[in-house]
């Protein structure tokens, strides 16, 4: 398996990120309502996962406030179109890191930050936790999400 610690928890241009979601859902000729527009602008901050309320919340303190349906009707279309994963454990979604390469993908996710990488063509629990382990992440379980503390958290303790 290729040593590769997963973009979440790497330092990258996050830009590019969004830019590329933005696009995907523009090639997949997707409708993105003002709603799901500023719920994805929102989950495409950063790679960390926000509930539902967290988002809602947040919409707030941008000046519109939606009724919860609203935000959930924007968050089932997006995870419908592969733009944004719901992270079970944490009853919690996320962007998609790679819409277009999304197939079977995995989640390590750090219980400290809520950040979540996307591990791409996951094949088994197995490859989870050998990625997680490469990037420095103390494991606490896998369920095809790997929950534990990131590197950065770690250090921060």
């Amino acid at each position: 398996m290729k040593n590769t610690v997963p973009l979440a928890f790497s330092d990258h241009n996050h830009e590019k990120c969004r830019a590329a979601s933005i696009n995907a859902a523009y090639r997949q000729g997707l409708r993105l309502t003002k709603w799901r527009q500023l719920v994805l602008d929102l989950l495409l901050e950063d790679h960390r996962s926000m509930g539902a309320y967290e988002i809602l919340e947040k919409l707030e303190c941008h000046g519109v406030k939606p009724q919860p349906p609203t935000a959930y009707r924007a968050l089932e279309y997006l995870v419908e179109h592969g733009l944004v994963h719901r992270i079970e454990k944490q009853n919690a979604y996320v962007a998609c890191a790679r819409p277009d390469m999304c197939r079977n993908a995995g989640f390590i996710v750090c219980k400290t930050c809520r950040k979540v990488a996307e591990i791409e063509y996951a094949s088994s629990e197995a490859d989870l936790l050998h990625i997680a382990a490469e990037s420095g992440f103390e494991t606490k379980s896998a369920i095809m999400e790997v929950e534990g503390v990131c590197a950065d958290c770690q250090k921060s303790a």
